[in-house]
């Protein structure tokens, strides 16, 4: 969608109240109503479990004031963006929250603001969004900023593969540079299949080129930071190719270069005091009488031979070029975002990406900024004696262990090999949508680690 229809009203616009309330807050509250409030209160049997509403007429039957129930903010299962569930309930019309709820009021409005996400480019007609005004005390912009980058993310997984290819990817980079002043490098060609060899073979069969986008940002002398993002636009899986229903959102297989993209568009806005690099391998992996193939051996960016023991497994591939491109700088924080592997699915779900760090007081601030951007992760081991399944019989190593056991951390293993001097990395191994929707996370594409690699930058190198 138009990330610019992401936006809050003036403070202070005239608009109808809508009070968040807990259960035991209740009989005191419902009792403190006009007489005809506290009867149709009544009427509907109107209690303030988590997501229940109540529109609350005024004499004339007009809408005086909305009722939202939080349900018990104290339970483990509550959820902090519980309030995205009003834009889809609520008739269209403008509204505030009251002052006085008990409830952040700057998280509930960038839960309004995430679930008022539409992907509406193929559809004739767009239906109404009720608007917000923003809350006094809050930081609007800083919110508005954060939803608009994730929409914009969310835009390039949802857009299908017809429409997105490596060149749109590189497009949407492009854009960004020019919006906050960064410089882009594109390699493509014949330069790439030099520089980039490992990116080169899995998108040579394609007719759209493959290609690695470079960005920087920021001052030359700021502590460095390097976010990758994988981008396979669309992943038939190659010769060991995937049956029909597993290639039903593999639209989706370039999630981690837009989540890296959405991060970027949040660390550049917010100024923050480093030296920001985007690195983006960008491919469809294709079949075609050129696709690379199993069996064969291929050389590295690093050096590295790898032997390609399945060519389902092209996401760590293009990775592991990227990653040596990041590695010779040594950055003092490098992070990559890809939607990797089954494996980390099956152990986590959905909604909880995997990530794999050495560092454990990186690991302690990336769970505490999971758990504050409302953006959760769950750390799973590099169990180093694991590297051993990657061994090939003829190459330094080989892109599968070829088994059944531990998927997600043997492709964090391989990727490892790639970035050894860099001391601070995390790899996040995510899913990149929604499967169903849910408060702030609308069905669909979803930028799962970006907000939470923003508020660990934030914390880290906060805005001069």
């Amino acid at each position: 969608m138009p990330t610019d229809r992401l936006d809050l009203a003036p403070a202070g616009t005239t608009a109808i109240p809508i009070r968040f309330l807990e259960p035991a807050e209740w009989p005191a509250f419902e009792a403190a109503l006009p007489p005809i409030q506290r009867a149709y209160a009544g009427a509907t049997q109107f209690v303030p479990k988590a997501g229940r509403i109540c529109l609350l007429p005024a004499a004339d039957g007009s809408l005086d004031r909305v009722l939202f129930g939080l349900g018990d903010t104290g339970a483990a299962a509550h959820d902090r963006l519980i309030a995205g569930r009003l834009v889809g309930l609520l008739p269209d019309g403008r509204y505030r929250f009251e002052a006085d709820s008990g409830i952040d009021l700057g998280e509930a409005t960038l839960a309004w603001l995430l679930s008022s996400y539409r992907f509406d480019r193929y559809k004739a007609a767009s239906a109404p969004i009720p608007s917000l005004v923003a809350p006094d005390g809050i930081d609007a912009e800083g919110i508005l900023r954060v939803a608009r980058a994730v929409a914009a993310g969310r835009d390039l997984v949802n857009t299908p593969s017809n429409d997105l290819g490596p060149a749109e990817i590189e497009e949407a980079a492009r854009r960004l540079a020019e919006r906050y002043g960064a410089a882009v490098t594109v390699t493509c060609g014949e330069e790439l299949a030099k520089e980039f060899p490992l990116v080169r073979a899995v998108g040579t069969a394609s007719p759209r080129s493959p290609r690695l986008i470079d960005l920087i940002w920021g001052e030359p002398d700021a502590p460095r930071v390097t976010l990758v993002g994988k981008g396979v636009v669309f992943d038939t899986g190659g010769l060991d190719i995937k049956p029909s229903s597993g290639m039903l959102l593999m639209k989706k297989d370039m999630g981690g270069s837009a989540a890296a993209l959405a991060a970027a568009e949040m660390v550049m806005g917010s100024s923050l005091n480093l030296r920001l690099r985007l690195i983006v391998p960008t491919v469809e992996n294709a079949i075609a009488g050129n696709a690379f193939r199993p069996g064969d051996v291929i050389r590295a960016r690093s050096g590295l031979t790898v032997e390609i023991g399945n060519t389902d497994a092209e996401g760590r591939l293009i990775l592991a070029d990227a990653l040596a491109l990041a590695d010779a700088e040594e950055p003092d924080l490098l992070v990559d975002f890809a939607t990797l592997t089954g494996a980390a699915r099956v152990a986590l779900g959905p909604d909880l990406p995997a990530f794999f760090t050495e560092d454990d007081a990186l690991s302690t601030a990336i769970e505490k900024a999971g758990v504050d951007a409302i953006d959760p992760v769950w750390r799973l081991p590099l169990h180093a004696p694991y590297a051993s399944l990657l061994d090939s019989k003829i190459a330094d190593l080989n892109n599968v262990s070829g088994g059944p056991f531990a998927g997600a951390i043997t492709a964090a293993l391989f990727l490892r090999r790639f970035a050894p001097k860099t001391k601070r990395h995390v790899h996040f191994d995510l899913y990149g949508w929604n499967p169903s929707t849910k408060p702030g996370r609308p069905e669909g594409g979803e930028v799962q680690t970006a907000r939470l690699v923003h508020t660990l930058l934030m914390t880290l190198y906060p805005a001069a």
